[in-house]
Formats: structure tokens, C-alpha cells, sequence
């Protein structure tokens, strides 16, 4: 099957949140994809990459995710034994019986111990937000986005568009369109830290220009391709702008 192969859909289940459609391409082998859909039905979002050219770094926002947290807890649990290692197990001798009244509350600590702390579950992203006002353009809700998250005030004429794409092509499909916006210290109008009432609990960064790249590729830094993508973008685009080294 080629991209330009044509696809007959034969036939969709919707229930809410999961679905699953049925395709079947040119060559006749019927295949069956499940798919996610957002709470909201909102599959477009802005998100903006943002440099303060007062202090020469990046903004960034750090924030929990429950489905982050979750995966790193399947992946802390105690791996299931293979065949070999369970034919050593019986093999051992037998551990003596522990009194019922002496094993209280030990589950639930062997439990808790392969729970990963909190901070598990965070990640650093670029401020972002769906596109859910039908009156609004992608740049006035961008603007909005950058105001409540981050703190700063700027004009929709400041915002750059990079380009847009796709994101989570493998569960929901959703279309995100990335921002430039260059900021300064007189741009900041506010705290930032999103909207607690509509529980967003967002802590502003700063990633300081020299140490970009750096941070982009280091792996033990929890981030989305979307920080990662927006630096090389810098790199290649604005880097000679400021003749700053962005330490590749």
C-alpha cells in the first residue's frame, strides 16, 4: 500500500472515547485502526515557541501529565517471571508462612514502593493550547495561550508562524500549528501558570539560549518533540540573528 493508493471505508464504530474504523486499500487486505477522541472533540491546537531577548532564553512551561505518570509506573513494576525463572522459584525452598496478622498493610507498602514519585509524570512543553473559540484566529488564541501560561503580553503582529503538523498520528490525529514570538521583560504582564480553576497547575521555565541544544537532546529531561523541533528551528533560523552559540 502506497500514500496514493485509494482507501474504501467499510464501516466505523464510535464509542466514546475509543473507536475503530475499517479500510481497505487498492490491494484488498482489510485492515482495522482504533483511534481516541478528545473530550471536547477539539483536534487543533496552537503552541508557540517563545525567546525573551532580554535575558537571551527560551520560556518554557513544566507541567504534570497523568498519562506520563502512568507509563512510567507500568514500566517500574516488577517485570512478570519468564518460564526459566519460574522453574527456579519452585525449585527454592519454601519461605516460612507468615501469620495473616503479621502481613497487615504489607501490600499495600510493596505496592506504594514501585510507585514513582510524582514528579515522574512531568514534562517541559512548549506553551500550547486547543483551538476551542470558533470567533478567534490562530494567532489571537496563541496570544491568549502565551498571556495565561506564561505571563507575557504580545501582540498578535509579533507572532511568526513556523508551521503546522500532525500530532498524535497514532491515537488521536490532531493538527497543531507552532508559533516564533520574541518577548521581553517589558512584555511581562503577569505570574503566568495557566488556569487553576480549570485545573491547569503550570510552573514557568527558562532555558538559557547557550544551553538549548543541550537540553533538547539530553534524555533524562522529560519533553515533547515539540520543544526539541523548536530549538533546531531556532538554531538554523534566528541562531545567527543574535551570533549567540546555541552549544550544538
Amino acid at each position: 500500500m502506497t500514500p496514493s493508493d485509494p482507501l474504501t471505508v467499510l464501516g466505523m464504530q464510535v464509542h466514546f472515547p475509543h473507536s475503530r474504523f475499517t479500510l481497505v486499500p487498492q490491494n484488498g487486505t482489510k485492515k482495522s485502526w482504533d483511534f481516541m477522541q478528545t473530550h471536547d472533540r477539539c483536534y487543533v491546537s496552537v503552541s508557540v515557541l517563545i525567546f525573551n531577548t532580554t535575558s537571551h532564553c527560551f520560556i518554557l512551561v513544566k507541567q504534570f501529565r497523568p498519562a506520563v505518570y502512568m507509563s512510567e509506573w507500568e514500566r517500574s513494576k516488577p517485570k512478570p517471571l519468564q518460564p526459566a525463572e519460574e522453574e527456579s522459584a519452585e525449585a527454592a525452598p519454601a519461605e516460612p508462612k507468615v501469620p495473616e496478622e503479621d502481613k497487615a498493610g504489607e501490600t499495600s507498602e510493596d505496592t506504594s514502593s514501585h510507585q514513582p514519585p510524582a514528579s515522574a509524570g512531568v514534562t517541559y512543553e512548549l506553551c500550547a493550547g486547543l483551538v476551542d473559540k470558533p470567533n478567534l484566529s490562530l494567532e489571537e488564541i496563541a496570544r491568549q495561550e502565551v498571556l495565561e501560561e506564561c505571563g507575557y503580553d504580545v501582540p498578535v503582529t509579533k507572532l511568526r508562524k513556523i508551521t503546522s503538523y500532525r500530532s498524535g498520528v497514532g491515537v488521536t490525529g490532531s493538527k497543531q500549528t507552532m508559533f516564533y514570538a520574541e518577548v521581553s521583560d517589558e512584555n511581562r504582564v503577569g505570574e503566568g501558570g495557566g488556569k487553576p480553576q480549570e485545573g491547569e497547575l503550570i510552573e514557568v521555565v527558562k532555558v538559557p539560549l547557550h544551553e538549548a541544544m543541550t537540553f533538547a537532546f539530553d534524555e533524562s529531561i522529560p519533553k515533547t518533540m515539540g520543544v526539541i523541533f523548536s530549538f533546531i528551528w531556532f538554531h538554523s533560523n534566528m541562531s545567527p540573528k543574535y551570533k549567540i552559540s546555541t552549544n550544538v
